[in-house]
């Protein structure tokens, strides 16, 4: 309104404008203010550029980008202004679909400071190209560019995604002798890299070396062994809130994923009640973990009462809901489900058609199943992937359909892995199909032939039959076999104790 009243505006009015929307995220509204300053004749300066292609990579406008590249040729900034460089690099980063073009602008940038070289490091690791950030990062150091812990952050980001914990380890060293292991949002993406990289002992003894942590470190710690070693979880979140933490909605996310991996009720109970005594109960993320972790402990009422309570649902939330319902073998509710989502508009992606046809498979539902897969690919137009095959191969073989699940297989549009004849094999040992058993036991053979699991599984699928020969001559070959098969593990939580 200021701005319309105003009778007299220069470079600075509109630019102030023009940066004022990009902060608001109306990215639509910049570029059209910054069009109107053209055609009202005002000379657009530095400023000016390197605002209006944040709009344009607010936009993902590449075209537009490349419009204001070309006034900053016209005009003499590109190649004078490193504030427009720079911008001009984020937009081509982000926007093109290789890194060519902002490679060109960052080798004509004569005097690179922190952000040109961030950005070139952001730029290939965001579009997933690890090893290119690595080595921008590397000819960073080499050439002895200006510092920040952002590109350290991003570096060790990329070494993460490798999952290579000797690349990690290097940047890791190189952190200290650039003096940023004081620098925490850095020792935190370095926490994050080695759980990534399933080093957990490492991680823990990083934590340990950090002396001022905050959240987001206990945080990073406790989602860390989530995964690698839940129980570890619990124990760290009772020395975060003994030590005058507070756990926030992160925190019980992944502490509440904990206790569905361990099936503890009681535990998830307690959190539960934490969580409402907080007024976190509302937060869609820890909604979705609770729903997730009720399933997994064999309460599916207490999962339905959330989700029915639950005042927005996101995709998650109906996926959760339905694998909960197909878990216990109810799959008639999980179809329920699926029909009710849909009629809230959801679009239903991979997972969901995972979780429904899983449901399906439990339940013997195995018409209904079909009919879903085939909505899959003709009405959603969603590419079924291996695990949706494995999905209908389980959901055949369990009902006994066995000859049609290795016709399925046999006319995949790409090579099945062996997880997929494990299923048939199960299958066929359950019904008693000794040909397509062994053709499933003798592909399963070669694409795992130095794993001991596979052994024992054929030995099994053996003596179902009677072969008494074919499971001593199995037995004899795992006694040459180096690693050994994990012994089976099963608990139950009762008065307390597990």
């Amino acid at each position: 309104m200021l701005f319309d009243e105003m009778s007299h505006r220069d470079v600075v009015t509109w630019t102030a404008m023009i940066t004022g929307y990009n902060s608001c995220n109306h990215h639509g509204r910049a570029w059209s203010m910054f069009c109107e300053m053209l055609r009202y004749g005002t000379r657009s300066n530095e400023f000016t550029l390197s605002a209006v292609l944040k709009t344009c990579k607010g936009l993902s406008a590449l075209l537009c980008g490349k419009l204001v590249h070309g006034l900053a040729i016209k005009n003499g900034t590109q190649g004078s202004c490193i504030y427009v460089d720079n911008a001009l690099m984020d937009v081509y980063a982000t926007c093109c679909s290789s890194m060519d073009s902002a490679r060109m602008v960052f080798e004509s940038i004569l005097n690179k400071n922190a952000v040109s070289w961030t950005t070139l490091i952001t730029g290939y690791t965001h579009r997933g190209d690890a090893y290119g950030g690595l080595r921008a990062f590397r000819q960073m150091l080499l050439e002895e560019g200006e510092l920040c812990p952002f590109s350290f952050s991003i570096a060790v980001r990329a070494c993460a995604s490798t999952g290579l914990v000797n690349l990690g380890k290097q940047v890791h060293a190189a952190v200290i002798n650039h003096g940023f292991e004081s620098n925490l949002p850095v020792m935190n993406s370095i926490l994050d890299m080695y759980f990534k990289s399933c080093s957990a002992c490492e991680a823990k003894q990083l934590f340990f070396e950090i002396s001022q942590k905050d959240t987001i470190t206990w945080n990073t710690l406790i989602a860390g062994f989530e995964t690698l070693d839940p129980k570890q979880s619990f124990c760290i979140f009772s020395q975060m809130v003994s030590e005058g933490f507070s756990p926030d909605c992160f925190t019980f996310t992944s502490v509440v994923g904990a206790c569905g991996k361990l099936a503890f009720l009681y535990c998830g109970q307690q959190l539960h009640g934490g969580i409402f005594r907080r007024g976190l109960n509302n937060n869609l993320v820890l909604s979705n973990a609770l729903i997730d972790m009720y399933g997994k402990c064999g309460n599916i009422t207490d999962s339905h009462k959330i989700f029915s309570q639950m005042p927005c649902k996101n995709v998650v939330s109906w996926t959760s809901m339905m694998i909960g319902y197909g878990a216990h073998g109810h799959g008639k509710e999980a179809t329920k489900l699926f029909n009710e989502m849909v009629r809230s508009g959801i679009k239903p992606n991979t997972i969901v058609f995972m979780a429904v046809l899983s449901a399906c498979s439990h339940a013997g539902l195995v018409d209904e199943g079909l009919r879903y897969f085939r909505l899959m690919t003709r009405f959603y137009n969603v590419a079924p992937n291996q695990e949706i095959y494995g999905c209908v191969v389980d959901l055949l073989g369990r009902a006994g359909r066995v000859k049609e699940a290795y016709q399925l297989i046999e006319n995949m549009p790409f090579k099945p892995d062996e997880s997929i004849w494990v299923v048939l094999l199960g299958a066929c040992k359950a019904h008693k199909q000794r040909s397509i058993g062994k053709l499933a036991a003798s592909r399963v053979l070669e694409m795992k032939p130095n794993e001991a699991g596979t052994y024992a599984l054929l030995s099994n699928f053996f003596a179902a039959e009677g072969n008494w020969t074919g499971v001593a001559y199995l037995r004899k070959l795992m006694r040459g076999i180096k690693n050994k098969k994990e012994a089976g593990m099963s608990w139950i939580e009762l008065k307390n104790q597990v």
